[in-house]
């Protein structure tokens, strides 16, 4: 469809905004689903009908002119009226029509993400929802990007003010050791400190955070190998190649190979990870507290119930937060 000329439109201040935010046309056209020469076309059009030239589109990053600089702001008080819109018609009326982008982390991929999926299309019928899967820092970069509506993710410690914040799950780091590596009675910090550690990779806020606490502990373990996959971590520590720091949920994610593992409390200074939904603040009314409320009663009955039953030491760790 042609636009009519001079005319302005919600998806090209969309394109706009996305040109604005990524490196390159190319960046912002994946970023939105569509074709590089489709955004390029649109930018051109908006460009047209405003009479101003908003980019300079011949350098990598593409910076913004001065026309864009002063657009920009006005562009996003436009996409977070569009989106407040869309939730106050679809609060007042479920019958309304809206697409709802949520990212969430890969540890709930089996056991919690598709129950709630059912849940929410049950009370919006007329909803369609766009689910994003992906490490935190990813899911949270696509939050700032505008790209999703809300992330289930761990809470980083540098979140935005302008971001709200729904709490939902405390969830404790914990040793893993191939099956009896720690014989019964003896060290275990002795143990881990004989043997190799198998590292989440640092690439992420998990694996980051792992390492600046055995750091702070003066844990100093040899190790070889960092990776990103929980799988490929509990299969290697299944094998006896190693042990490693995951979360009660890194361990449930690979849990196919947990009869052939031990678990234990960290035996030094505890840490945790805290699991909340975040949003930008206001920009979809109160669709992320009302998610997250069907959240946490699924991440009782799916993980807290069945982790704290393998692993009963984790009670009041482990637990529902509000």
């Amino acid at each position: 469809m042609v636009d009519t000329p001079g005319k302005i439109t919600l998806w090209q201040i969309e394109i706009f905004v996305a040109a604005a935010e990524e490196p390159s046309i190319t960046a912002a056209a994946r970023r939105l689903g569509s074709s590089p020469s489709a955004v390029s076309q649109q930018l051109s059009n908006l460009e047209a009908a405003l009479g101003a030239r908003l980019l300079t589109r011949t350098e990598r990053p593409m910076p913004l002119t001065q026309a864009g600089e002063l657009f920009l702001r006005r562009a996003q008080t436009i996409l977070h009226e569009a989106a407040l819109a869309t939730s106050e018609l679809t609060l007042n009326d479920l019958s309304a029509r809206m697409r709802l982008r949520i990212g969430v982390i890969e540890d709930f991929d089996a056991d919690v993400t598709p129950a709630l999926l059912t849940r929410l299309a049950e009370q919006m019928p007329k909803a369609q929802f766009l689910l994003e899967t992906g490490a935190s820092h990813r899911l949270l970069d696509q939050l700032e990007a505008r790209a999703l509506d809300m992330t289930v993710a761990a809470e980083p410690g540098d979140l935005p003010p302008s971001y709200e914040v729904h709490p939902l799950m405390e969830d404790p780091f914990v040793v893993v050791t191939p099956r009896r590596m720690v014989r019964e009675g003896s060290d275990l910090m002795a143990a881990l400190r004989a043997n190799p550690l198998l590292l989440y990779t640092s690439r992420h806020v998990m694996g980051r955070q792992i390492a600046s606490h055995l750091s702070r502990v003066k844990l100093k373990a040899s190790h070889r190998f960092e990776l990103d996959s929980y799988h490929a971590i509990m299969a290697m520590v299944a094998k006896g190649e190693g042990w490693t720091i995951l979360t009660p949920l890194g361990v449930m994610r690979a849990k196919r190979f947990i009869d052939r593992v031990d678990i234990f409390e960290l035996p030094f200074e505890p840490i945790s990870r805290r699991i909340s939904l975040m949003a930008r603040e206001g920009a979809t009314q109160d669709i992320p507290a009302r998610v997250a409320a069907e959240m946490r009663p699924l991440f009782q009955r799916d993980i807290v119930e069945y982790c704290t039953h393998k692993m009963p030491w984790l009670k009041d760790k482990m637990r529902i937060l509000s």
